[in-house]
């Protein structure tokens, strides 16, 4: 099982709520490498008293993975990153609908890529 609370920070004085940070966070981990598919994650009360947050701070952190598709519940067993970054599909779909988009438009690969780079500011 992973020590989430010894890389895991969240800050009562952010702007952002405490349970959108711990998502980012072990969102950051498994994109990072340092949860990979697989790893059972601490129960939420563990992960509370390691990180000294309300129980349900962390519970609704982990109903939000798994209703993203990032971590899966298996019942007594535990919570465990999920097998398959749904980022992953989601993204090759969005980009494949979005050349189709820019292909329809007339636009080549740099045209299209300079309207992303906008988009991300």
């Amino acid at each position: 099982m992973s020590d989430l609370g010894v890389w895991l920070r969240v800050d009562g004085q952010a702007s952002r709520p405490l349970f959108d940070q711990l998502r980012t966070q072990i969102i950051e981990g498994i994109r990072d490498g340092r949860l990979s598919p697989g790893t059972r994650l601490p129960t939420v009360r563990e992960l509370a008293v390691q990180l000294n947050l309300a129980v349900n701070t962390v519970a609704r952190a982990y109903r939000e993975l798994e209703s993203a598709g990032i971590v899966e519940t298996r019942g007594r067993f535990g919570t465990f990153v999920a097998r398959a970054d749904p980022a992953d599909a989601a993204m090759a779909a969005a980009a494949r609908a979005y050349v189709e988009a820019a292909r329809a438009l007339g636009l080549g690969k740099q045209e299209a890529l300079r309207y992303l780079d906008n988009a991300f500011g």
